[in-house]
């Protein structure tokens, strides 16, 4: 082992800590962001490896001390009061960390709603110039429904609201989770998956389009959806950001670019987790409702689309 040169790798990391508990002590952890205080813990668990690491290969006594001092200080900073902050952890993500990381990586999720747009963009092309191509993206019984009774199919949501919620949710969650997991593929699976889901909804589109049923669709769509197909795009963005670090780590080792691009997808994830289940919701109890006139329906989702967008694009306190 090269001591001199393991020293010189994880002294920055070191120094990093030191910095953080100075501000900590001071200040306290309501001084940190969300991210600090997850880089705090993150460093408090990389110095304790090194300190097993200088103690077994005998470092000397005065570094093992140093990195003992740097465990002790950051164990009794994460661990006193460790519930109530991460409430305010959590609180702090939802109110800037998620914002932040949406701008992050704005590129990938503009990509991802892109590719999804193609997809659309396709189906509607072909539904309209080739009557097979409907058959063979949209289930025969739905087409039937539609274009032979002239129906729509939501009405069987209604009087199974719960149930149908649930559903709902759970399998926006797992189309969502799939294409975060396609990330591994080097996005190649993600990239299928927001294809397909383009294609699918462009193909029923056009089927409701041609049979004069759009006005009644879209003002079903419209207040889950504001919410359902941005949370897809958002997951979409995630598993480019794995596919990207897999392909194209630039400055980066492969791995520490899966960490840092990893990261970025993990926090998407926690933003798109309540926003599917809000969807969920709102698509199980609402978008189906008879009660509700259609150009409510559409003002819903509308006022929901508008306050994500204001939500999204919100300014981020500095972090320096």
């Amino acid at each position: 082992m090269n001591v001199q040169r393991w020293i010189a790798r994880r002294e920055p990391n070191w120094r990093r800590l030191e910095a953080l508990l100075q501000q900590v002590e001071k200040k306290g952890l309501k001084s940190l962001p969300a991210s600090e205080i997850r880089e705090l813990a993150s460093l408090y668990r990389s110095v304790s490896a090194d300190l097993a690491r200088a103690r077994t290969n005998s470092l000397g006594n005065t570094l093992v001390q140093d990195l003992q001092r740097l465990t002790s200080r950051s164990y009794s900073q994460i661990y006193q009061g460790s519930r109530r902050t991460e409430w305010q952890g959590a609180v702090q993500f939802y109110r800037w960390g998620f914002p932040a990381v949406v701008q992050e990586t704005f590129g990938y999720i503009a990509l991802a709603t892109a590719i999804f747009a193609l997809g659309a963009l396709v189906a509607w092309w072909f539904a309209w110039s080739d009557p097979v191509f409907m058959s063979l993206v949209v289930p025969e019984d739905l087409i039937v429904k539609v274009r032979d009774k002239g129906e729509l199919w939501m009405g069987s949501i209604v009087g199974i609201e719960p149930l149908a919620s649930s559903n709902i949710t759970i399998n926006n969650l797992k189309v969502s989770f799939a294409a975060i997991a396609g990330g591994i593929t080097a996005g190649a699976y993600t990239t299928f998956i927001l294809a397909y889901n383009g294609l699918h909804i462009g193909a029923i589109a056009t089927l409701v389009g041609q049979n004069n049923l759009a006005y009644p669709f879209w003002a079903f769509v419209f207040p889950h959806g504001s919410l359902e197909l941005p949370a897809i795009f958002l997951a979409g963005g995630a598993g480019l950001l794995i596919g990207r670090a897999i392909l194209f780590p630039g400055k980066y080792r492969r791995a520490d670019a899966l960490k840092l691009y990893g990261s970025q997808a993990a926090q998407l994830v926690f933003g798109i987790v309540p926003m599917l289940i809000i969807a969920g919701t709102i698509e199980g109890f609402f978008s189906p409702s008879p009660v509700v006139p259609a150009p409510i329906k559409y003002l819903v989702g509308i006022v929901l689309f508008t306050l994500l967008i204001i939500y999204c694009s919100c300014k981020v306190p500095s972090r320096a």
